[in-house]
């Protein structure tokens, strides 16, 4: 493909369009941002491939009219040429950031570049992969929206002096392997988690514009919208097989639920000055997370997890915790680095359990599944 300067991913009609403006781009990339996106933790994005024969194998017949509805809205791509910089990007003093909002906000848009394009690598490989025309068109619509959002966040970090270069990743990352039923909750709940994040902020920094450190929440509204689609269309997934939302698979989606808000919690308790520079307290904004993601979740689940209950907030704390002595102890090292890792995990392992064994709320899955933003 013949790359010129023009050219921009916000206009990228294609997955791989967009990823070959990136791959143009990868020349000035900075080796410190891809060793971080490198990294493979309990809470870093991971990388992950399927059984793509099963994906294709899906029947979309049954759910026909709500399918063609979300995948009309994809192919109008409202949000065309959208995520570029434009008049409304001001003038952002990286070096004049306090030192740890820098490092702690670096570290939140590697860690969003990351996960948008691992999700825009297993949706493009689904796409190559497949013959089933509704699920391939499906995957290569998101994987479309996902490169954008990689290559807007990736712009916004070249001004910072880093950025990832993301064909490295896709040769070197290590892949995990999922069943597809693991790949619709985890990637559904990551997308809705993902609205819901979004939008909070969005919402936030729209009532309290003096918190705005960045320009790059302003774009947050249509982005969050990216996500939501991509959420709907995994709950469409899910429907065509009702033994995915039923019997002994609700606790492989109560184990999901548990782990996606536990990993967020725990991870945005890392970040506490850019929360601070936000203007939002960490705390509530978990709450306030978890509360639109279970709402939003009814729609598929049957059931949502009490996030209201006593041991919840208690058992979040104690995860947190337990993962900032697990961070001292490989700091530390030696000997004593691993008793404070083993301790650490034992800690962890039990305040998960005890958040898991938390008895979860059911209701009745309505019939319509389709959603609109609303928040």
């Amino acid at each position: 493909m013949n790359m010129h300067a023009g050219q921009h991913t916000a206009d990228a009609t294609t997955a791989e369009e967009g990823l070959a403006i990136q791959e143009e781009q990868a020349r000035f990339d900075s080796k410190a941002a891809t060793e971080v996106a490198m990294q493979n933790t309990l809470l870093t994005p991971r990388f992950y491939t399927t059984d793509f024969d099963e994906l294709d194998a899906i029947n979309v017949d049954g759910i026909r009219a709500e399918w063609d509805e979300l995948i009309a809205q994809m192919v109008a791509d409202p949000n065309k040429g959208h995520f570029r910089k434009n008049e409304d990007w001001d003038h952002v003093d990286w070096d004049g950031m306090e030192p740890q909002l820098k490092k702690e906000f670096i570290d939140f848009l590697i860690s969003s570049c990351t996960a948008e394009f691992s999700g825009c690598v297993l949706y493009k490989e689904m796409k190559r992969r497949g013959s089933n025309k509704d699920i391939t068109q499906l995957f290569q619509l998101m994987a479309r929206d996902e490169a954008r959002h990689a290559g807007f966040i990736n712009d916004a970090l070249r001004e910072a002096g880093v950025a990832v270069n993301l064909g490295f990743l896709t040769q070197k990352k290590k892949y995990t392997y999922f069943r597809p039923k693991f790949i619709y909750y985890a990637t559904y709940l990551s997308e809705k988690i993902g609205y819901a994040r979004y939008i909070t902020i969005f919402r936030h920094l729209e009532a309290n514009p003096q918190h705005r450190f960045h320009p790059i929440f302003k774009w947050f509204q249509e982005w969050c919208n990216d996500e939501f689609s991509h959420g709907e269309a995994f709950a469409l997934l899910m429907k065509t097989d009702p033994k995915l939302t039923s019997g002994g698979n609700v606790y492989w989606i109560k184990f999901f639920l548990t782990a996606v808000y536990a990993t967020m919690y725990v991870r945005d308790h890392q970040r506490p000055a850019f929360h601070a520079a936000l203007g939002v307290d960490t705390d509530w904004y978990a709450h306030e997370v978890f509360t639109k993601t279970s709402k939003l979740s009814e729609q598929i689940f049957p059931i949502t997890l009490d996030i209201d209950h006593p041991r919840w907030q208690r058992n979040l704390e104690r995860l947190w915790h337990a993962n900032v002595r697990i961070a001292k102890a490989d700091k530390a090292g030696g000997i004593g680095g691993v008793f404070g890792r083993l301790l650490g995990s034992a800690q962890a392992a039990l305040a998960f359990v005890s958040l898991y064994t938390i008895p979860a709320k059911r209701h009745e899955v309505p019939e319509q599944t389709r959603l609109q933003p609303a928040y």
